[in-house]
């Protein structure tokens, strides 16, 4: 605000101590305060009394008008007509990742989702995240809001800006950050104009800089553990609120997270300040605004880490910029570090059973982890548990094509002739696919190994026929979780869990549960029913894994983190059946349970470490 030059009006206010105003820095009158404006894509100014009616009017006209906030800007459209929301996909190059909504009430949003207590409490809260809730029988908005989904993500106004706009009777609206796909949020007015003027017709712009980049937050209402409510990207109004561990930390430590859903960690005595989502760093200009937020949060702090910790992959950019500082380095088994980042969310130390289920993590034996049970404390952990290991046809690109992981597991159930034996799902993959598959499947040195829940749930939903490509990341797994959503529960399917010593993991095979679910498939059984029958095979199995591991080391604490567990379905059974066998479950509440939780965890497995 220290641009803004009083006017005599406001300074003799100011300055007055039996004024009320004395002293108040936020001194913003309609002659010297901050002022708002409408122009068009190319920086001309749109003429009209009131720039918040000129836009008011424009969004009922289906404008996609660029709306400046606190921390950015959003891209707002009406959300209940198909032509400009598929308009506003395809100017930003967002196929099919839904999209956020903002209400003018809490009564507007009940009349389009199920909200419970706990989604309306937060809802309502300082903080005024985006809630995902069920949506509702009320079919108003538009079907290219959330396609695929069962949820909104739904807010609040959140600045009088936004109470302004919607005093004008509009309905809800689409509220999507203003960046294109992957890229940082814009700030800037010109910055703004330049990089969002081929997406939107119109800019509401006002004069107040904005210090920081800072995206919306987005949490999770769950009915188990009883109306939670659980972080999926912190952000807006969660930053930089810190988190107090248990401990004091003998050195202050920089923590630099993963390599998607980035977030940086500084931890300094017993705060750790946990940074909002920063985007993918392999993108060049979230790698700059993630070493620009590091460069603030030291300077905010007024800290000076001596110690950094990161992930032991050895080509992420985070860890490749650690090793850059010079600083003694700590590095951070990622599903230790998410395991430990969900008990300091819940401030509980000492040993637990930690269930880690995501879709990629770097293993100590060099293969890609992501279904692991570990007994472990915030300094060391032992692998207790895993999915057993299939093939990871095409690395990175199986990620996106979810043939990939289910011709890998088709042909560790059914084996080398795995083409003729399901032909209902071969048919469906490219002849030529298929040929180099089995070319390079034959040379195991080849082809990384993996124990991924995320590629089981993205084999399944290609199985199934309910997602061919993660046009965004987990897009089969929500779409998956929709279907298993539309139908009644169902028994589980078959899986095995191999424990062939004390001194090796349990292993869990689903090759028993990939033969039924298959077999199933070609009787003619729905998929959505196959898809609910998925979702209880995967609680089960966890539970029974967590179960053993409980009753061989006698503990009682069950920790689950990881992205996987952002799917609403799968939490509530496997709290629901961990709770039956009387055990302590925690998850996540104020630290996301994807990526975006892993620095926090990085930070408090260093400093453990360093005080041992």
């Amino acid at each position: 605000m220290k641009k803004f030059v009083m006017c005599p009006d406001c300074q003799d206010e100011y300055d007055d101590p039996a004024n009320r105003r004395f002293h108040a820095q936020p001194n913003a009158c309609p002659v010297c305060g901050p002022k708002v404006w409408m122009v068009d894509k190319q920086g001309g100014g749109i003429t009209g009394e009131d720039p918040i009616v000129v836009c008011a009017k424009m969004l009922q006209d289906k404008a996609i008008v660029a709306i400046k906030g606190i921390g950015g800007f959003h891209l707002a459209c009406r959300a209940d007509v198909d032509e400009v929301v598929a308009r506003l996909r395809e100017r930003k190059s967002r196929e099919a990742k839904p999209f956020a909504l903002m209400v003018a009430s809490l009564d507007g949003g009940r009349k389009l989702t199920r909200i419970n207590e706990a989604a309306a409490d937060i809802m309502t809260s300082v903080h005024r995240p985006i809630v995902l809730v069920p949506k509702g029988d009320i079919k108003t908005i538009s079907k290219h809001v959330a396609p695929g989904s069962d949820c909104y993500g739904i807010m609040l106004p959140y600045t009088p800006l936004h109470e302004l706009i919607f005093a004008e009777g509009l309905g809800p609206l689409v509220m999507t950050s203003g960046n294109p796909t992957e890229e940082p949020l814009s700030c800037e007015n010109d910055e703004a104009l330049q990089r969002l003027s081929h997406i939107a017709d119109a800019f509401l712009l006002h004069d107040r800089d904005i210090e920081r980049r800072i995206d919306d937050p987005v949490v999770m209402a769950v009915d188990k553990p009883t109306d939670r409510v659980m972080q999926i990207r912190r952000a807006r109004g969660f930053v930089p609120e810190p988190i107090q561990i248990d401990f004091s930390a003998t050195e202050p430590i920089l923590a630099v997270g993963g390599e998607l859903k980035s977030t940086v960690c500084v931890l300094a005595d017993r705060d750790a300040v946990l940074s909002e989502h920063l985007g993918e760093l392999p993108n060049a200009q979230a790698y700059r605004n993630f070493i620009r937020t590091i460069e603030q949060f030291k300077a905010l702090l007024r800290v000076e880490p001596k110690v950094v910790a990161c992930d032991m992959h050895p080509d992420y950019a985070a860890t490749r910029y650690a090793l850059s500082l010079g600083l003694q380095k700590v590095e951070v088994q990622h599903h230790h570090a998410h395991v430990v980042s969900c008990m300091a969310d819940n401030r509980i130390s000492g040993r637990v059973i930690g269930i880690a289920c995501d879709g990629t993590g770097y293993g100590i034996d060099g293969a890609i982890w992501g279904c692991e049970v570990l007994v472990c404390d915030e300094a060391a952990f032992e692998r207790a548990g895993h999915l057993s290991y299939f093939s990871l046809f095409g690395g990175d690109a199986a990620a996106y094509e979810t043939w990939r992981p289910a011709a890998s597991l088709l042909r560790e159930t059914f084996g080398e002739d795995w083409p003729r034996a399901v032909p209902l799902l071969t048919n469906r993959i490219d002849k030529e696919a298929i040929s180099i598959f089995q070319q390079r499947v034959s040379n195991p040195k080849r082809i990384p190994r993996t124990s991924s829940l995320g590629r089981l749930f993205d084999a399944v939903s290609f199985m199934l026929g309910i997602c061919e490509r993660n046009r965004y990341e987990a897009e089969a797994a929500i779409t998956l979780e929709a279907t298993a959503r539309q139908h009644p529960k169902a028994a589980p399917l078959c899986y095995t869990i191999i424990d062939e010593n004390a001194n090796s993991p349990l292993r869990i095979d689903v090759r028993p549960m990939i033969r039924e679910l298959v077999g199933d498939l070609q009787a003619g059984r729905k998929a959505g029913e196959l898809a609910r029958a998925f979702h209880e095979t995967v609680a089960a199995m966890l539970a029974d894994c967590a179960n053993r591991s409980a009753e061989q080391t006698g503990m009682n604490r069950v920790v689950l983190s990881g992205g996987c567990f952002a799917n609403r379905l799968l939490v509530e059974r496997i709290v629901d059946l961990l709770e039956q066998a009387d055990r302590e479950v925690f998850v996540h509440q104020r630290v996301p349970t994807g990526d975006g939780g892993l620095s926090l965890g990085q930070a408090v497995v260093a400093a453990q470490r360093l005080r041992r």
